[in-house]
Order: structure tokens, then sequence, then C-alpha cells
């Protein structure tokens, strides 16, 4: 592991700062907060009006005086204070009561996989902001391979793949620690980008990037897989009347226009596979990838990666929070490592 397990297990509460949804894990309680990273500020007054889901709808749809901002990008934090009053907004008054009764205390937070020293200290401080006195990093990796269930401790190979908003990560794991891994800047944000950009240039209609999912409008069906609906309407604005407008959209073609930010996904897999050593590699047959992370629930996505490695594919049970419930198992010391001195043991 990246951080002792012992040094985990002090700590009381765990936090995921994703670039789309904000997570909590308080040990001995359980997920307490699962909002989105979203904050509203009045930029007259400077002060906080809605945070989390409220504030995700208002966005595209506020005055001028009120601005609508993620104070967390691809996994990092870019703006301190508003973090931190998102996070006490988010947690309450009477957990945030709870928590300053602990004298000495401790938490943990998950940081994508070579992210730099400057975003890492940004993550220790929003926390220490909000009343901790010690902050344990933990890679996002390791942490969404324990949540999901994977024997991440074991002399064995297992392959995850992370696929957050903002970016795609995906990494061989064996003995605890990262073989081989791969940050790629392309997320479920980049795929809505693409299909935004498609019906703009195609069929010059404009959808709303944030209050509607354009990707689940048009690839309802089964995706990405041949098999959906020919064809969908889409509702939208006309780029040169500005009018409300309908338009037919192929999905076939929707679907060769995802494949360019995907293509880059496929590339990073490669990538690892080649780095990794081959016993590895020989045991991944087998044991195939793991999807977790939001965007892992992208319809057809799963057998894309199939048809392309040619290896199993498996979507964790609940993707979405695999790498919070990971921190929470560490915190919780439902994880045990493997004994590596067995010399002492036969003595």
């Amino acid at each position: 592991m990246t951080v002792s397990l012992e040094q985990l297990r002090r700590c009381h509460v765990a936090v995921d700062l994703g670039a789309a949804r904000t997570r909590v894990f308080v040990k001995g309680v359980g997920l307490v907060v699962d909002e989105p990273s979203v904050a509203a500020v009045n930029t007259r007054t400077g002060a906080l009006i809605a945070v989390g889901e409220f504030a995700e709808k208002m966005t595209g749809r506020t005055p001028d005086y009120i601005r609508v901002v993620r104070p967390i990008s691809g996994g990092s934090v870019v703006d301190i204070d508003m973090a931190q009053r998102m996070l006490r907004h988010l947690l309450g008054e009477k957990l945030r009561r709870q928590l300053r009764r602990k004298p000495m205390l401790r938490a943990a937070a998950c940081t994508p996989h070579d992210s730099d020293p400057l975003a890492q200290r940004a993550t220790i401080e929003t926390l220490v902001g909000l009343g901790a006195r010690r902050v344990e990093l933990v890679d996002t990796l390791i942490a969404a391979a324990v949540g999901c269930g994977l024997p991440v401790e074991q002399p064995t190979a297992t392959m995850i793949l992370v696929c957050g908003a903002a970016t795609t990560q995906v990494a061989v794991l064996s003995l605890g620690a990262i073989v081989t891994a791969e940050r790629i800047p392309v997320g479920g944000n980049a795929i809505d980008h693409a299909v935004i950009q498609y019906l703009r240039h195609q069929h010059e209609l404009m959808l709303p990037s944030q209050s509607v999912r354009p990707l689940q409008l048009a690839l309802h069906g089964n995706g990405l897989t041949p098999h959906g609906p020919a064809s969908t309407e889409i509702h939208g604005r006309d780029v040169a009347t500005g009018l409300a407008r309908s338009v037919l959209v192929d999905t076939a073609a929707v679907r060769q226009a995802l494949h360019t930010p995907l293509t880059a996904v496929l590339d990073g897999i490669g990538k690892v596979l080649r780095d990794c050593p081959p016993d590895l590699v020989a045991d991944l047959v087998d044991r195939g990838i793991m999807m977790v992370g939001g965007s892992a629930l992208l319809p057809g996505l799963d057998q894309m990666l199939r048809n392309a490695t040619g290896m199993p594919v498996q979507i964790a049970e609940r993707p979405d929070i695999c790498a919070v419930l990971g921190l929470g198992a560490m915190l919780e010391g439902r994880i045990q490592p493997i004994t590596l001195n067995p010399l002492a043991e036969a003595e």
C-alpha cells in the first residue's frame, strides 16, 4: 500500500474529492456524503448560496451575480477556500460537531496516480482547514481496487480501470502496490463533449452541457454496441436562429464520434500491458480488467474493451463509490497485508 495500513487504521474519516462528486466516509458510520462537487456563490456578497445537487441544477440557469463553480478538477483541488466551504456545508453542523470532539482528528484522502506535490498539498490543506491534524494520502487506484474486492495484497496481477469525469487511470497491481500505471486525460466529460461537438457541427444543434446528460439522450438502449436503436430524437437550440429545435440523429454516427476520445483509453491500456512483466500479463488473461468510476457505466464501453483487448471485462457492483469504500475498509481494518517473512515462521 502507498501508506501503512496501521496509519490508516488511526484515521477517523475518509474523503474522495472527485471532479464530478465528493464523497465522505466516517469510520463506524459509513458513507455520509455523496454529492456533486459544485458550489453556487453570490459574487456581490461572496456568500455561498447552494452546494451539491441543488447547485448543480443551477448550472446555466443563474443571473449574472450568481456564479456556479467547481473547486475540484481532475481529482485535484484548484480552489482550496471554496473546497473547504463546500465540504463544511456538505458535512452539516451535526457531523462537524461530532468530528470536532476528536482531539487528534486524522483523515485519509484519495489522490490520482502520479499527482504532483502541489496537488497533494492542496488536498492536505483543504482537510487541515476542516480540523484534521494529520492527513494520509492513498492512491486512487489502490483504494478503488480494495473497494471493489480485488485481492490487491496477493502476489497475482489485478488490472483496474478507474473511469472518472476528467481522467481515466489504468494500472496493474500486485502485492499491494502498483506495478505499472498510466493516467489518461480523457474521462466522462470528454465523451460528453464529443457528442456535443458532433451535434453542433453535423446538425447545427446546441445541447445544454450540464443540465442534460447528452450521452444518455443520444445512446439510450445498448449504447456503444451496434444493436441499439437506429436513430434518436434530440432536442436543443438551433445555432443560427437560437430557437428550440428537434433533430433525428443517426446513433451509428454518434458511436463513431465517441471512438475518438475512447481510442486514447485503449492506447493507455496497451501501454500498461507492454510495460508489465510477462508473468503478470499471463494472470490477466483469466482475471481480465475491472472497471470502476462513474463513467464505467457508459453503455457498451465494457464490450468495446473486450473486443479491443481480448480479455474479460467486469464492472464493479457499485463502481462510482469504490474508491471511498476502499478507503473506509482500510480505516476499519478489514484489509490484512500478506505476510512477507516466511523464513521467520519456518524457524
